[in-house]
């Protein structure tokens, strides 16, 4: 049985019933090979390469008796010396309800080789159906092809797959029995549709129908089945509720994997009573069959794994960031005005966390402390500002793009698409208005506590030496804005990771927690408990958004130095303090220098990937969380440049 290249006549001839079962395990998967490998001659138009070498096999067989017995009990040997419970009940579901041990078996599967030494058919079936190809062919046996191929089955018990399929069925209800009663799943499903306990009345149900098959009585069978799919379609409906609640109470992928689970467990549990039931059982078959090979290749997928599941999250995500982002848009004069007080704010302690982080470079950390310390410093400085309800323009984007991909669920009609280029306008009004805020005072008051120090020490806080490497460092012909849009990566991820907090913060009920919880209402008083959960609600986002922000925009740089990535952040805001700082300790005179106006031209670059960069990579989350067309993505995209033509001063400056 070693033999490479097969042929129909090594075939015929090593069709052993005596061999060892490994042995026929081969020959099967090499008889599937040479069925799927058909020569170009040999095909025929329209009809698939497999369909014609299986129309030519059984010809030869039925003209050579002894080589159809031969067939047959190799077929048939293998049959019953495999545990066939296993294909029906197990193929295409995962051994635990587990998103990522899904995933590590998956990743096995596609990396590690198979075995023929195998009694397990439902990992023979992988090795027997490695093509994707193989579901069309078995769909393309029309009812001759399907009524000669009982030939090579002729060695098998007639009612030798009725047993195993009863078995599966009793194997696949116990999963969905036990799954629809973990508490998991059972209290985020809908009360009224489980207030009869369809999970419960399963297995009784599926044992009144077995006992009916097995006695014979068609008296009975009838209404046996009836309710047992009647409680199938309950226990589904179930079941798709759950989805519902995590949309409004939290995403968790393992629980969306497990109600998926779920389903195509009741699907099956519907595939095998047709089978069971049907006048045509072997035309059912050949579609269980076609279905099984389908599965077995959705299962090789990672990719289709994650897109499946994390698709639900990726939304919510968007979503949580979105409520945040819609009061980062300005729509008219006075929220305008008032963005531009808040940006100021925001600026105004960002001048301070520039001149802080010149004392801890000063210090003399080693790498990763000073980028600690320096984390600590940004994040201490953004919570201070979300906390006084003030802003830092650059992170507007990340959290602002979700809330503009939310206005794109009415583009298919053309005022849609008006409506959304408007808050496209807002948007970018906000924006500018927000760096304007910022940089207006930022560098002024840098400025002033450098002339400060002059007067008061003799010297300026950050020195001439400090003062020469910012000159250097944020100069147009460096590396500033390719780490100018690194941190605008930096400003997406922590708008992700903020909406992944918050919805683990929604999904697990910590603000209901921080309310009721006993302990915590006797130490703080039911009044202040409940405070403390309102604030938490409203202000989880904000917080992770913050100090995770400020966290990466030190640490990250310092971990990439320890791999050799000489990373490093440029910040607009940030970037502007420490020049203002250089001006305060060179003099006035260095802003006659064409190494002053080569900063200044590279700030407004960093400010314009900061923004550009962080809005971008949101944005296409987003719209691809949401399903956006390509088709509906460039009639978007054209109705911006349309208004950028008619009307460019409106994305600067907000109407009347």
């Amino acid at each position: 049985m070693n033999t490479a290249n097969w042929d129909l006549t090594a075939l015929l001839n090593a069709a052993d019933p005596q061999a060892p079962l490994a042995e026929r395990n081969l020959w099967l998967v090499r008889l599937l090979e040479w069925l799927r490998h058909a020569p170009r001659d040999e095909a025929a138009a329209g009809t698939p390469k497999a369909i014609v070498r299986l129309k030519h096999l059984l010809n030869v067989l039925e003209r050579h008796p002894e080589h159809a017995w031969a067939f047959a009990n190799v077929i048939g040997g293998v049959w019953n010396d495999v545990d066939a419970v296993s294909l029906f009940a197990e193929v295409g579901f995962a051994p635990r309800m587990a998103l990522w041990n899904e995933f590590l078996g998956r990743l096995r599967r596609r990396l590690l080789p198979g075995t023929t030494d195998t009694r397990d058919l439902a990992a023979l079936f992988e090795l027997l159906f490695g093509s994707e190809s193989d579901e069309d062919w078995i769909a393309a046996i029309d009812d001759e092809l399907l009524a000669r191929l009982s030939l090579l089955f002729s060695a098998t018990p007639d009612d030798g797959w009725r047993i195993e399929a009863r078995a599966a069925i009793t194997v696949l209800v116990s999963h969905v029995h036990a799954a629809g009663l973990s508490g998991a799943l059972r209290v985020r499903m809908d009360e009224q549709l489980v207030q009869d306990k369809p999970f419960h009345q399963l297995p009784a149900a599926w044992e009144a129908v077995e006992r009916a098959m097995t006695a014979g009585d068609a008296a009975a069978l009838s209404p046996a089945t009836q309710y047992l799919r009647a409680l199938l379609d309950r226990c589904r409906t179930a079941a798709l509720t759950v989805p519902e609640h995590l949309e409004a109470h939290g995403v968790s992928v393992d629980l969306m994997f497990s109600v998926e689970q779920l389903t195509a467990r009741l699907d099956r549990i519907e595939a095998l009573l047709a089978c069971l039931l049907s006048d045509e059982p072997q035309r059912e078959l050949l579609r269980l069959v076609a279905g099984l090979v389908r599965v077995v290749h959705e299962r090789r997928s990672l990719r289709t794994l994650f897109a499946r599941h994390y698709s639900l999250l990726a939304r919510k995500v968007a979503e949580r960031s979105a409520e945040t982002g819609e009061h980062y848009i300005t729509r008219n004069r006075d929220e305008y005005r008032d963005m531009l007080r808040r940006a100021a704010g925001g600026g105004a302690v960002i001048a301070g966390t520039t001149l802080l982080k010149f004392l801890i470079a000063m210090l003399g950390f080693t790498a990763f402390w000073g980028g600690f310390w320096a984390g600590v410093n940004y994040a201490a400085s953004f919570v201070v500002i979300h906390l006084l309800h003030w802003t830092v323009a650059t992170k507007q984007p990340a959290m602002t793009a979700p809330a503009m991909a939310d206005k794109l669920q009415h583009i298919d009609r053309d005022e849609g698409v008006e409506g959304f280029v408007d808050e496209v306008t807002h948007l970018v009004r906000s924006q500018v208005a927000g760096i304007i805020g910022n940089l207006a005072l930022a560098a002024p008051l840098v400025l002033a506590v450098q002339g400060l120090c002059w007067l008061a020490f003799g010297a300026p806080l950050v020195g001439e030496k400090e003062a020469l490497y910012v000159l250097k460092s944020l100069n147009l012909l460096g590396p500033s804005l390719l780490f100018a849009a690194f941190t605008g990566t930096l400003l997406f991820a922590s708008s992700l990771i903020a909406g992944w907090v918050e919805n683990w913060f929604v999904f697990h009920r910590l603000d209901s927690a921080i309310a009721w919880n006993p302990r915590i209402v006797g130490l703080l008083g039911r009044s202040r408990a409940q405070k403390w959960s309102r604030w938490w609600r409203a202000n989880i986002s904000g917080l992770t958004a913050n100090i995770s922000l400020g966290l990466m925009l030190g640490v990250v740089p310092a971990l990439g130095g320890f791999f050799g990535l000489g990373l490093e952040v440029r910040h607009v805001t940030l970037a502007t303090g420490q020049l203002a700082a250089a001006v305060g300790a060179l003099g006035v005179g260095v802003m006659a220098t064409w190494a002053f106006w080569s900063c200044v031209i590279c700030i407004a670059g960093i400010g314009m990937l900061n923004v550009g960069v962080s809005f971008f990579c949101a944005f296409k989350v987003a719209m691809r969380s949401r399903g956006i067309r390509l088709a509906d993505r460039r009639r978007v995209y054209a109705a911006i440049r349309s208004r950028l033509r008619r009307a460019p001063i409106s994305f600067l400056v907000p109407p009347r």
